[in-house]
């Protein structure tokens, strides 16, 4: 696939992830678009996924190699992780979780905020505890 179809499908992923069904993302990845990949914004198809709650796309794109610790747009987004905690998306925290995403890794480069604190600060009980079981952590970074 030359660089500038590759780079125009993986626009296309992203904005998939956010706006559309299962179907498409499934028919990008298949067209040989890296389920990593970043937009020119740095948004990663995973964590758009994630912030909206779309459970079948997060799982595809896990299954099919995404990586669920990578903080999508340049420090300006945050981990797929702390944004389902963020909005509570349980059903997406148990997801990332079971594929490994580390429970108490924070935002900006290590120095934001946790998943936890996000839960926390928009009271979703469910999803603090599930956090909280899994070994997350609120405390401030050292």
């Amino acid at each position: 696939m030359n660089r500038r179809r590759q780079k125009k499908l993986s626009r296309r992923l992203v904005e998939a992830a956010e706006f559309e069904g299962v179907g498409v993302v499934q028919a990008l990845v298949r067209a040989g678009v890296d389920p990593n990949v970043e937009n020119s914004d740095g948004t990663t198809p995973l964590y758009a996924a994630a912030v909206r709650g779309a459970t079948e796309i997060v799982k595809y794109l896990l299954d099919a190699g995404a990586s669920p610790d990578v903080e999508s747009g340049d420090e300006t987004e945050g981990t797929p992780l702390c944004a389902a905690a963020a909005w509570g998306h349980t059903d997406v925290v148990r997801l990332l979780l079971a594929h490994g995403a580390t429970p108490d890794l924070r935002e900006d480069g290590g120095k934001g905020r946790s998943p936890l604190e996000w839960a926390k600060d928009g009271h979703h009980a469910e999803t603090v505890a599930l956090l909280l079981a899994a070994g997350g952590q609120a405390d401030s970074p050292s």
